[in-house]
């Protein structure tokens, strides 16, 4: 996935045993060499191209999340106990998790000058849901009521309807929410991108719109030369908090983690979002108080593309077969030796940082056990040809760990594994939408919201935005809607524990690792950040004079 930058307020508090280490913050961002600051200084950040036009509702992975959070300001966020935060909404209410009312801060304006509004939401999402607009994000709106009717599940469908039923605007300010069934943390997932606002300007023209993106956040759009940089600048009539501290950030195009590396030594570009596994061994020596290493609310899975031959015919894929596979990996070796003990062997789907996260959710599944692995695989009536495929980006620095997954599964069960390189995180998504995956794809989910709903209704129920590995399942998709309405927020989160506890009876994915930040910045830059999602808090960096 792509990250959600809603969350980058959260600490660990959320989980009281994680509160040393799920922070949003790095106290070596601080610490590392303080001077003067220049609060109109540019500074580069490490990204690749987006996938898609910048739109907030078909924006789907990290490249063209980081851009949107930049231009884009939602209505909350989170503090460091994930309470939620008021940021351009003044209230979000509800007396019955079903009918939710929206009331606006007044004053807020777009980068182009004209009013945020009630209506701005409300048109936004309502263009946003519409089946017509091919949203990829589209699915988030579902919780309101009449969604089906303008997204309609058959194919081919037309819409029957040309808004939201459960949308209605009050006011210039105040406008409400009626979903279809309660939903106890609703509230939460408003500070997700794909609930942005939009201004008039955007549907005279929504592609080129794409290119030029006008939005409500403390940045404006500048430039986008595509495959090379993003270009944005400060918003001074920025109503949030979240000024930013500096004139402007470069999104800087890399077709390699490594190359971006050699690019912060030489003073090429100044801040990092992830290190490439060939340096990670030395960059904390290199980079001293510059370098970053800290947690984050992200998961790394195998994701089976259960549309695939491979896996269908001539009948559905057992779920023994893929716990059998899950066992041969050896989590452990390969995140101490391959990974540089950079990453933390999973054992949950649901990532750590998150209301929910429970320990050891997988029992045994997710443990290296060769026996048991070969014996799994030969109950399920093994793999089909004996042989797997993991397709990955070469340009994320997966393909180490990829070939040392392969080789841990090859060894312990015979069943032959190899590396299905993609040249970009493009290349790859494009692959998993279209359905062209082979056999397994390498899948990140960082969270959109912190709650462990967002680790499993957003990429194991059907249709849901996140599923791309076309996994369906009648009995969980009921499973997940009754932790959805459940009376308040603790059941549902409850529910939903129980639910991550019986997805080793489905296996939809094979958890691998906890990611971590493992980054740095240059001696250009302080008080860099990174939030729960992984990324830099870009208006929070200051550049030295």
């Amino acid at each position: 996935m792509r990250g959600a930058k809603s969350a980058k307020w959260v600490a660990g508090a959320i989980v009281v045993a994680l509160a040393a280490t799920a922070c949003g913050g790095n106290d070596k961002g601080d610490a590392a060499g303080k001077g003067e600051v220049d609060p109109n200084g540019i500074y580069s950040v490490e990204v690749g191209e987006p996938e898609k036009l910048l739109q907030p509702a078909d924006t789907m992975e990290s490249n063209g999340s980081i851009v949107m959070s930049g231009l884009f300001s939602q209505l909350v966020d989170y503090d460091a106990d994930g309470k939620l935060v008021m940021v351009n909404a003044e209230s979000v209410d509800s007396k019955d998790s079903k009918l939710w009312t929206v009331k606006l801060k007044p004053g807020w304006t777009f980068h182009d000058g004209t009013k945020v509004t009630a209506e701005s939401y409300v048109k936004a999402w309502n263009w946003a849901a519409n089946i017509n607009n091919k949203q990829g994000n589209a699915s988030w709106f579902a919780d309101i009521k009449g969604y089906e009717a303008l997204h309609p599940e058959a194919e081919g469908a037309k819409p029957t309807a040309e808004a939201l039923e459960g949308l209605k605007v009050v006011d210039e300010n105040t406008f409400t929410i009626e979903l279809a069934n309660a939903v106890p943390y609703f509230a939460y997932k408003l500070g997700y991108e794909v609930f942005s606002p939009l201004p008039e300007s955007f549907y005279k023209d929504p592609k080129a719109a794409g290119e030029k993106p006008v939005g409500n956040g403390p940045y404006k759009f500048k430039s986008w030369e595509h495959k090379k940089q993003i270009e944005l600048t400060r918003f001074d009539d920025y109503k949030g908090e979240n000024k930013a501290k500096n004139g402007g950030v470069i999104l800087k195009n890399y077709s390699t983690l490594e190359t971006a590396y050699e690019d912060l030594k030489s003073g090429n570009v100044d801040v990092l979002r992830q290190i490439g596994p060939k340096d990670l061994p030395v960059y904390r020596n290199d980079l001293g108080d510059r370098a970053v290493d800290q947690a984050y609310s992200a998961i790394q899975t195998l994701a089976i593309a259960f549309y695939a031959d491979q896996w269908k015919t001539p009948k559905p894929v057992d779920p023994k077969v893929i716990q059998g596979l899950s066992m041969a990996i050896d989590r452990d070796t390969i995140t101490k030796t391959v990974l540089q003990g950079t990453r933390e062997p999973a054992t949950g789907w649901v990532a750590k940082g998150v209301l929910g996260y429970t320990p050891n959710a997988t029992g045994d599944v997710t443990k290296f056990n060769p026996a048991k692995a070969k014996e799994l695989i030969t109950a399920g009536g093994g793999v089909p040809n004996n042989e797997i495929s993991i397709q990955f980006n070469s340009d994320g620095g997966h393909k180490e760990w990829v070939d040392a997954v392969c080789n841990s599964i090859t060894q312990a069960t015979g069943v032959k594994c190899t590396g299905d390189a993609k040249p970009d995180f493009q290349a790859d998504l494009q692959a998993r939408k279209s359905k062209q995956v082979k056999s397994i794809y390498r899948s990140g989910w960082v969270l959109d919201y912190p709650v462990n709903a967002n680790f499993i209704s957003d990429l194991f129920r059907t249709g849901a935005g996140g599923n791309q590995g076309g996994f369906s399942n009648p009995d969980l998709d009921a499973k997940i809607a009754a932790a959805d309405t459940a009376a308040s927020l603790d059941e549902s989160v409850k529910a939903y524990q129980a639910v991550e506890k019986d997805l080793v009876n489905y296996m939809p994915s094979i958890p691998l690792w906890y990611y971590k930040v493992n980054a740095g910045f240059s001696e250009k830059v302080q008080n860099v950040k990174y939030a729960q999602d992984g990324d830099p808090i870009l208006e929070g960096v200051e550049v030295k004079k």
